[in-house]
């Protein structure tokens, strides 16, 4: 038998200590290459999205205060009275939907409901109208929650109320279905028991 010229090699004596150094090592390769899978929902037709995860500024919401609404309210000014922001198109970009009126002294005066879009460094633009104003309606309850819009909408039942004094209200919502807003309507008495 001949005997090597060379030292005798660590790696060449196997032990239990080399073995489980080693399958640390590939557990710690095999975690790592794990955390640097490509995102499963981006691909080449989303290219919005993987700008948004890789580090790019987070898109905000419209600002309605910027926004130019198309209310005649004969020098009063508008009011923003609520506002809400929400992902309404799933496009992951938020919309705003904003309720405004005119100004006004006294009185409840009609609310327009709306919502807002915006391009990267452009104003804030009108993308639907879910109440216009002329349907002469007041906006209680109002909220954006998982792409749905919900509002209760106050109105009259004859020119003789009061503009003090809704006396109908109903419960609404809107979702974003086919590429239109689709309402949904639960009429209510004035004291909020469901007709």
């Amino acid at each position: 038998m001949q005997t090597s010229a060379l030292p005798d090699l660590a790696h060449t004596d196997t032990k239990a200590m080399h073995w489980l150094a080693t399958a640390a090592a590939m557990a710690a390769v095999v975690a790592a290459a794990g955390l640097l899978q490509p995102d499963a929902s981006a691909s080449a037709s989303t290219p919005h999205r993987a700008t948004a995860q890789r580090g790019a500024s987070p898109v905000t919401a419209p600002d309605p205060a910027r926004a130019d609404f198309p209310l005649d309210c004969r020098g009063a000014g508008r009011t923003v009275a609520k506002q809400a922001p929400g992902d309404l198109d799933g496009d992951g970009r938020p919309e705003t939907v904003a309720v405004v009126h005119c100004a006004a002294g006294s009185g409840t005066p009609p609310s327009g409901v709306y919502v807002l879009t915006q391009q990267s460094g452009a104003a804030p633009r009108i993308v639907a109208t879910l109440v216009d104003p002329v349907q002469k309606m007041s906006v209680g309850e109002f909220a954006v929650r998982d792409g749905v819009v919900s509002a209760t909408l106050l109105g009259y039942s004859s020119p003789a109320v009061p503009s003090c004094c809704p006396d109908e209200q109903e419960k609404v919502t809107w979702q974003w279905q086919n590429g239109a807003f689709v309402r949904s309507s639960q009429s209510q008495d004035p004291a909020g028991a469901g007709v």
